[in-house]
């Protein structure tokens, strides 16, 4: 997202960020303007694969690639209080992250999008399935807007929707 801070500032209360902030030398400085904000509107701020960042930046947690979820339940025992997710690209995939203490799993890419690190998507129908195997906490990634977020809740998949430059 080229500007998550104005991102941040639309989405509805309750809403999570994910910062993946991959390094970058204004890192926290960045992470501490979207934790003002995430505060101030009511949001979870999460941020991605960086423990010591997501301490620093006082988040409500961290999200682990899905190579790193079996990181999820040694994240959990050393801060309790944190909200673990992990990404998922596959059904075994989120099993494994929700066996390995994650409190949810986001999987993706669920619709077309333009992110370059996405997967083809499985769309509505593969998900709805997934969501049923799974058994625990899932949420959308990929492509989601106002319309096929409208697409989702038809499936009945109510509430599972992580969004990208979402408008409510």
């Amino acid at each position: 997202t080229p500007d998550p801070e104005a991102v941040a500032r639309t989405l509805p209360r309750g809403a999570a960020i994910v910062f993946r902030a991959f390094g970058a030398p204004d890192a926290e400085a960045q992470g501490l303007r979207l934790r003002k904000i995430a505060r101030g509107r009511g949001l979870k701020l999460l941020v991605g694969a960086d423990e010591a960042l997501a301490g620093a930046l006082q988040a409500d947690g961290v999200h682990l690639p899905e190579r790193l979820a079996h990181r999820a339940m040694r994240l959990k025992a050393a801060h309790p209080a944190w909200i673990v997710t992990a990404a998922a690209h596959s059904a075994r995939a989120a099993r494994w992250g929700l066996a390995n203490g994650a409190d949810a799993v986001v999987v993706s890419a669920i619709f077309p999008t333009s992110s370059p690190s996405a997967a083809a998507p499985i769309g509505t129908l593969r998900m709805a399935q997934l969501v049923r195997r799974v058994g625990g906490p899932v949420y959308a990634l990929g492509g989601i807007n106002n319309k096929t977020a409208r697409r989702l809740k038809d499936a009945g998949l109510v509430g599972l929707a992580a969004v990208e430059g979402f408008r409510t």
